[in-house]
């Protein structure tokens, strides 16, 4: 019998920890790493040899905000982010988890926000959904063919509507009573017992709620007084855990609220990540605001985060169906509107179209879209002439107002006028500084998501391009060592658990990737099936790049393929409970 399940020789070997890289050899036995030669081992000792000459050998990275909640359900091979060397994702971001709410409430907070058809989802959940209690969660997860690791946050909005009801959780006028907010922390208390990384909530008022009876309120979460928020913000404390959360972009004075939790106040620093650093075209007030939260956060004794997409901000749009016209009254006022005859009346009227106008004109507003229709290309039309061209080069051939040219084509063409626009990360230069920044985790792929709007599936791969291109052009960023920590260990670190890192005894999830296919373009999109979701989803594929990924020390990815089993048979990933510390 062999003494190892598989050797990888040959590659440039990280750990995960940030320091120097080398030439070694790994060995991995029963899902653990058995041991690291430096020499070269007697490759008889094992079942399986990869040889990764001239590739990286790194801890399989970690993805730590997704909303995978309802596709792990039915496709838990989550194979659009294992094939890009991620082993470790992170569910029940935005207050969304889908943990303690019954079927139906757990789909109307979600799909509206995450733009994945209700119908697909409301399905699956009906037909899976045999829990209402974390730990009921926790026992299914540990049964299910899961294809990476799970970590989750259980979402405030889950939480709440689980103990006052959908109708009572969004409106205004309702607080909990102590009954429920005793029953809220119970549930929390037992989700952070049973190994949840903390809590998520939100606060942004363009997150709407789907189905028929509350469509178009807001999130539940954000109806909280702050109030109940410091009561489960208590036990977050109490277990040394994560507080997510998601300031409102209409507030900027509302992340106080944040940092008062966050330093703690004559209490125990709470560990803080908000969504998000990002250098906004609409905002560049933003980026260095961040900056500044978190040095005060942190250099009075805090423990905050910032996550960073580590690439430009793209989002597509077909019509007007995109969450970025739920940031003002005139495009809220529209999707609002499900009907689209209803829809296109709106649209034609004058009275309205003034309205928008006015909008699109009030620049000093917070806001996330940059709100310039000449910064948007048209991907796709009924009308071909329009094509790779921008609204407002279109409207001053017409002669008429970029936002009446917009509306006409929407009422025209609907859903069949694709276009898309970058909102930000699109300077590079602050780009490099930023994710650099000590501050940020490099995160917020939303993954499993927006399957029409984004795709972010290989941002590790993106984030180690950017870092990789700096050293070729003589002006490094951070050290290659440093990125791979970035995506690995000091993450998992940081939230408290069992990944990011290839040392002896250490979970044997591991990416092995050839750094020559990075060098095309990782930014590109295309379209694929969404398994058993009966949909097409924009995706990446960076093909010749990651060559292998074991999760558990089971080969997930062998020669750039998906493994069949990956999804089907349990052994791969499990749900990784914090709590863990790194080295203990």
């Amino acid at each position: 019998m062999s003494q190892f399940d598989t050797l990888i020789i040959g590659g440039r070997y990280f750990d995960g920890t940030g320091t120097a890289s080398r030439i070694a050899h790994v060995a991995v036995h029963e899902g653990r790493v058995a041991q690291v030669f430096e020499e070269m081992p007697d490759l008889a000792l094992a079942s399986k040899v990869i040889d990764a000459s001239g590739c990286w050998v790194t801890p399989g990275f970690l993805d730590t905000h997704t909303h995978y909640d309802a596709e792990l359900l039915v496709s838990p091979a989550l194979s659009e982010s294992v094939r890009h060397g991620v082993t470790t994702v992170l569910i029940g971001s935005c207050s969304l988890s889908m943990v303690c709410s019954e079927a139906e409430d757990a789909s109307d907070i979600f799909t509206r926000v995450e733009t994945v058809p209700r119908e697909k989802v409301l399905p699956i959940l009906q037909a899976h959904k045999s829990w209402s209690t974390p730990r009921q969660w926790v026992d299914f997860i540990r049964d299910h063919p899961l294809g990476p690791n799970v970590i989750s946050f259980l979402g405030h909005s889950d939480l709440r509507t689980a103990v006052m009801g959908l109708h009572r959780a969004t409106d205004r006028k309702v607080k909990p009573t102590a009954r429920e907010q005793q029953e809220m922390e119970n549930l929390l208390e037992e989700a952070l017992q049973e190994g949840f990384l903390g809590l998520s909530t939100m606060c942004l008022k363009w997150d709407k709620v789907d189905g028929d009876r509350e469509w178009s309120k807001s999130l539940p979460s954000t109806y909280a007084r702050w109030h109940e928020v410091s009561r489960l913000n208590r036990l977050l404390r109490r277990y040394d855990r994560v507080h997510q959360g998601a300031p409102n972009a209409a507030n900027p004075l509302q992340v106080t609220q944040y940092l008062r939790e966050t330093l703690g106040w004559l209490r125990k620093p709470l560990k803080t990540t908000l969504i998000a650093m990002i250098d906004l075209k609409g905002n560049p007030t933003v980026r260095p605001m961040a900056s500044l939260v978190s040095r005060i956060a942190n250099g009075f004794g805090g423990d905050f985060r910032w996550q960073l997409l580590p690439t430009p901000f793209t989002v597509y749009a077909d019509g007007m169906d995109i969450v970025l016209f739920e940031e003002f009254g005139a495009g809220e006022m529209a999707l609002d509107l499900r009907d689209q005859l209803e829809r296109n009346e709106l649209l034609k009227d004058e009275e309205y179209r003034r309205k928008f106008r006015r909008f699109y004109r009030e620049k000093l507003s917070p806001r996330v879209w940059q709100r310039d229709f000449g910064d948007a290309i048209i991907l796709d039309c009924p009308d071909k002439s329009v094509i790779g061209q921008n609204f407002a080069e279109l409207a001053l051939e017409r002669g008429i107002h970029v936002v009446d040219f917009f509306l006409d084509m929407v009422v025209a063409h609907g859903r069949e006028l694709r276009w898309y626009t970058v909102v930000g990360n699109h300077r590079k230069d602050r780009l490099k500084k930023m994710v650099a920044h000590p501050d940020a985790l490099i995160t917020f792929s939303d993954a499993g998501a927006h399957i029409r709007n984004m795709a972010f599936y290989n941002l590790p791969l993106r984030f180690l391009k950017l870092v990789l291109e700096s050293h070729e052009q003589g002006e490094p960023v951070m050290s290659l060592e440093r990125a791979v920590h970035r995506l690995t260990g000091e993450q998992a670190d940081w939230f408290g658990i069992e990944a990011g890192h290839i040392r002896v005894g250490d979970r044997a999830d591991i990416t092995v990737l050839d750094p020559k296919g990075l060098s095309q373009n990782l930014e590109s999109v295309e379209w694929a099936e969404m398994e058993n979701f009966g949909l097409e989803r924009m995706v990446n594929r960076v093909p010749g790049c990651v060559k292998h990924v074991l999760i558990n020390g089971r080969p997930a990815v062998t020669d750039g393929n998906l493994e069949p089993d990956l999804g089907k048979r349990t052994g791969f990933g499990c749900f990784l409970p914090a709590g863990y510390r790194s080295g203990s």
